[in-house]
């Protein structure tokens, strides 16, 4: 039997906490590399800080300056991500995704979604978690390809921006700190206008009990390694610079063009 190459997928374990605005710098430089054939399909899986990222819809709402107080006023960065969606809460007891998909590899937003999104859903799987794909009734950041327990909570959720040759999925999966999602999105959903049930907003250790962030992580290089030839790279400093510079010319982090689509 012929057996079927795995694609490579560079592992890049680099988040930008400081300005709050470069890590959606630096996907979007990423992506913009990949495109050009500079740099390698990559995976990035790091610990966030503090931030609550808005989406494109959300920027546009009535409410969007009271909403980024409101998340201030809870001991949140507002930034403005790459990927689409309505805003998301990204804490320490988080893991952040930043998936760039190299031009042609898989072709089409959902198989995208459905790459990402199964990946995610065996990490959890391997973790005791009954994850499902799908989304919840009531969930915040609603989607079709977010990541459940149960069908009850939501414990992931995921972003796509498609550009000229490449595509990036941003996501998030709270592995604790669940009452760190909904608090936040109290206030700021409340700015936005929009309904949810903040019960619906789950974290995987309080599905199958303590589970650290690095356990959690490991799981999803577990899967990834079995899918793709997962080399372990550095970050080009050049991206970053890259990155840094379009955020300062745009003043600071307005990175407002608007997401293909995303949940």
């Amino acid at each position: 039997m012929t057996s079927v190459a795995r694609p490579p997928l560079a592992l890049l374990p680099y988040g930008f906490a400081d300005p709050a605005w470069l890590d959606t710098a630096v996907s979007r430089a990423l992506m913009e590399a990949v495109a050009a054939g500079e740099a390698p399909e990559s995976l990035r899986i790091f610990r966030p800080g503090r931030v609550l990222a808005f989406g494109p819809a959300d920027r546009f709402a009535p409410g969007y300056d009271a909403a980024r107080a409101s998340a201030r006023a809870a001991g949140f960065v507002p930034v403005e991500r790459l990927a689409g969606g309505r805003a998301a809460v990204f804490h320490e007891g988080t893991i952040a995704l930043a998936w760039t998909f190299a031009p042609g590899r898989v072709d089409g937003i959902r198989a995208r979604f459905a790459e990402a999104s199964g990946l995610v859903a065996e990490a959890l799987r391997r973790l005791g978690v009954d994850a499902r794909v799908g989304e919840v009734p009531g969930e915040y950041c609603p989607g079709a390809f977010s990541v459940n327990a149960g069908g009850r909570t939501k414990l992931a959720g995921l972003g796509q921006r498609v550009t000229a040759g490449a595509a990036h999925v941003g996501g998030v999966i709270v592995v604790d700190g669940a009452d760190l999602v909904r608090e936040p999105l109290r206030g700021v959903y409340a700015a936005l206008g929009i309904d949810w049930d903040p019960a619906t907003a789950g974290g995987v250790s309080s599905e199958v009990g303590p589970v650290t962030w690095d356990e959690a992580a490991s799981a999803l290089l577990e899967v990834a390694s079995e899918r793709h030839d997962v080399r372990l790279e550095t970050l080009d400093p050049a991206i970053v610079e890259r990155a840094a510079a379009s955020g300062r010319s745009a003043g600071a982090g307005s990175h407002r063009a608007p997401a293909k689509t995303g949940h």
